[in-house]
This record gives structure tokens, sequence and C-alpha cells, in this order.
């Protein structure tokens, strides 16, 4: 018998959110260790800039673009936003001196690994339960043995599901608290 959802298709998942975070320790930890920590505070920038960028996903599926194929465009959208949300984290490093970074950085991450349950968990889970169903019937399973046999991983792939009563939400909130932080830092820097 294969693998439960769980163990084949979330805890894979995982690690790229965990590899992000990691990713995001290292390479503040090299800028500081090279004396380079000054150039953390710039990453914001492209990082948002690559955020945003991935939104042309988010363009061509309200149909706001008429261009581009959509599953090239959601691989597009996957990888910088994954980008993206490093930039920014190595911006934040641990140096966030008040409460409205703090909330746009976690804002950033409930939203990344809302995605990740959207695109990369639900897909796999329902390829995973697909493929055990098939086995089962093949080895003769009755509807009833099958149904009783997914009965849990069906489960957790309609959890799955409602993963987009989550990520929009949180795409908004993360947008208004990153708009809100660089008008504030705008606001609030020397310019003098």
């Amino acid at each position: 018998m294969k693998r439960s959802v769980f163990r084949a298709e979330v805890l894979p998942s995982a690690w790229g959110f965990l590899l992000l975070i990691a990713a995001a320790v290292a390479t503040d930890a090299f800028l500081h260790a090279t004396r380079l920590g000054w150039i953390g505070r710039w990453l914001g920038i492209p990082g948002l800039l690559l955020i945003v960028a991935s939104f042309a996903y988010s363009a061509r599926k309200r149909k706001l673009v008429t261009s581009g194929s959509p599953a090239k465009l959601l691989d597009l959208h996957e990888r910088l936003a994954w980008a993206g949300g490093l930039l920014v984290l190595v911006h934040a490093g641990i140096h966030l001196h008040a409460w409205l970074p703090w909330a746009a950085l976690a804002a950033m991450l409930v939203n990344i690994a809302s995605g990740y349950v959207g695109r990369v968990l639900l897909a796999r889970a329902r390829k995973h339960v697909e493929a055990k169903r098939a086995a089962l019937r093949s080895g003769g399973a009755t509807d009833e043995a099958v149904a009783q046999a997914l009965f849990w991983d069906a489960a957790a792939v309609d959890s799955l599901k409602r993963w987009r009563t989550v990520h929009f939400p949180i795409t908004t909130v993360f947008a208004v608290l990153a708009l809100a932080h660089i008008v504030a830092t705008l606001l609030l820097w020397g310019w003098r």
C-alpha cells in the first residue's frame, strides 16, 4: 500500500517553505558575516518588484491580461513569489523595530504558506488519491472498500480545497500592510 497523502505530498511541500526560511537566514548571516548587512536594507525593493511581477498569473486568471499560457504563468508566479519572498525576508532580517513591518512580514509568510497549500499540495494530493484509488480498484476492491480505504486521504484533500478562502484575503492584507510600511518608511525617512 502507498504512503498517506500527508507523508507523500504535504511533508515534501513543507520543505519548500522551510527552504525559503533557511535560505533567508543563511543569506542574512552571510551578508552580516561579510559586513554587507546594509545590502539587506535595500533588498525589499527588488523583492517587492518580484512579488508584484508574480501577479501576471492572477491578472491572466481574471482575464485582465489575455496573453500567456496560464500554466507557464502559474509556474512563473510561484518562482517570482518565492524569490521575492526570499529577498523581503532578508530585507526584514531580525531588524524590525516597529509593529507594522512585523505585521507585513507575518502576512507575507502566511500568504506564501497558503500558496503552497493551494498549488503544490492540492494538485499533488489529488494525484495521490487518484493513483491510490486506481490501485485499489485494479486490485479488485469494491467501491465501498475503496471509499473506506481513502476516507482520511479524501478528507485531507477536501480540507486543502479551501485554501483560496485564505490565500486571496491574506494577499490583500499583505498588500495593504506592505504599502503602509512603504509609505511610513518614506514619510519617516531622514530626507535631509
